[in-house]
């Protein structure tokens, strides 16, 4: 069971669009007119990786339990009852009333803990009901825009005390066996690379048949063709499903200029879009060029699982020298991601095809990692604990906690205060060990920083 977290307040303050962000739909009728909702309303949320059931009610009014509104102010009596936590909404452009003093008396005499929330915050002219609620006795208020998604992160670092310790326990099992479900789907595999790098005679090897036209000249493929394909996994014998996806070549801005080139290139970066993994393919006889430096750099920039392949490693000279040297311009050219995956292979011959299937489906599984929350906080306590973070100018900066908040590519959540500060130097600090010790390769990784808003600030 999820624990359950109920929204109260008077009529039209904005608790159906709150309920309507939690849970990502519009589930909820929202209106300007005050009363449209009338029966609870309950609903799946998940915030910054916290998961429970959200409860909208309706609009407490002061009426008589015969009265309509008395018997839907009964409904929301009654669910506070098996709520975990309640979250009093109030309207922070309105100011206070009577009401929302009534709803707050009976919140303090209940035994559930109530996050105190002044919605419609936005600008200045929230400040004013956001420092009368004070008043009310329940804390510190989080000033929120439901219908912006301003406040999000407060919000969240004031449920978390209440809600982590009531996680179900099964809930990264969850996640692994939707993890598992994403992992067993097709393959979807973009090559990519400068005109003439062998991006088509390598997908043909691969298939086995001369599938996609080819020859000598730069740039025949113009439209970025996917094919289906099933690969054997050599090692365990095991057919696995594979989209294969062909772009045309990707030459320097400035030296493109037919516009069926310029379409063509567009249709290569909507490939990448589509893509999980994505495989840029170097020309051997050509070593690494700053275009594909700029093409990696794109692909790392839409959050896509990169590798890099050198192909026509059959007519290479001076081998060891080369693959070396690449490394080593990789390593200083894409310093966020250190260490890609990088192989030597051909396509004419088929060298190394086999072992650039096999790293794509495994980085494919890094790019789509969630880390167990137990496991990511272990991790991150020993991360300040080995390397504590500055103060720069004698002011501490305070790393509070962690969430992973999605996947492919990554994303992480830091909450804190005064992470303005925070030097770029130290966040690559978390990034690479994030990325080194709890398994995501060298795939892109996200990580946004949260600070609590102090309410009294102008800016």
């Amino acid at each position: 069971m999820l624990p359950q977290v109920i929204i109260i307040g008077r009529p039209n303050v904005g608790k159906s669009t709150l309920f309507n962000r939690l849970v990502g739909k519009k589930l909820a009728l929202v209106d300007d007119q005050p009363g449209v909702t009338r029966d609870r309303r309950f609903g799946d949320a998940h915030l910054l990786g916290l998961d429970f059931t959200i409860v909208d009610t309706a609009g407490w009014e002061d009426d008589d339990v015969a009265t309509l509104p008395g018997r839907m102010r009964q409904q929301t009596e009654a669910s506070l009852e098996t709520a975990d936590v309640a979250l009093f909404v109030i309207d922070a452009r309105a100011g206070l009333t009577p009401l929302d003093e009534e709803i707050a008396q009976w919140l303090r005499a209940s035994p559930v803990p109530v996050i105190l929330l002044a919605n419609k915050a936005e600008g200045r002219a929230g400040e004013g009901g956001l420092l009368e609620s004070y008043s009310l006795g329940l804390g510190d208020p989080v000033a929120i825009s439901a219908e912006h998604g301003e406040g999000m992160g407060d919000l969240f670092e004031a449920l978390l005390p209440h809600l982590e310790p009531l996680q179900p326990e099964d809930d990264d099992l969850a996640e692994e066996e939707d993890e598992e479900a994403l992992l067993r789907a097709p393959l979807k595999l973009a090559i990519v690379g400068r005109p003439n790098a062998g991006k088509s005679t390598l997908i043909n090897k691969l298939l086995g048949e001369d599938r996609l036209l080819t020859g000598p000249e730069a740039g025949i493929t113009r439209d970025s063709i996917a094919i289906d394909w099933v690969w054997t996994d050599p090692g365990t014998g095991e057919a696995r499903e594979v989209r294969l996806i062909d772009t045309a070549g990707m030459r320097k801005k400035a030296q493109i200029t037919e516009k069926l080139e310029k379409l063509s290139v567009a249709d290569a970066r909507r490939a990448i879009d589509f893509a999980e993994v994505v495989v840029l393919l170097l020309d051997a006889t050509r070593g690494l060029e700053h275009q594909d430096l700029k093409i990696a750099s794109m692909v790392i920039e839409e959050g896509r699982a990169l590798m890099i392949a050198i192909n026509k490693w059959d007519v290479a000279e001076d081998a060891s020298k080369l693959f070396n040297g690449i490394r080593g311009a990789l390593d200083d050219g894409l310093a966020q991601v250190r260490g890609l995956p990088l192989l030597a292979v051909s396509g004419r011959t088929g060298k190394g095809l086999d072992e650039l299937v096999a790293a794509a489906f495994s980085i494919r599984e890094a790019w789509s990692r969630r880390v167990p929350t137990s496991a990511l906080n272990r991790w991150f306590d020993d991360a300040l604990g080995a390397n504590p973070p500055p103060a720069p100018g004698g002011k501490r900066i305070k790393l509070r906690y962690i969430t992973q908040a999605k996947t492919r590519p990554p994303g992480f959540v830091l909450f804190g205060t005064r992470l303005d500060m925070l030097p770029e130097s130290y966040k690559r600090y978390l990034i690479n060990g994030i990325r080194r010790e709890l398994g995501f390769q060298a795939v892109p990784i996200r990580l946004h920083l949260r600070s609590a808003k102090n309410p009294f600030s102008k800016n």
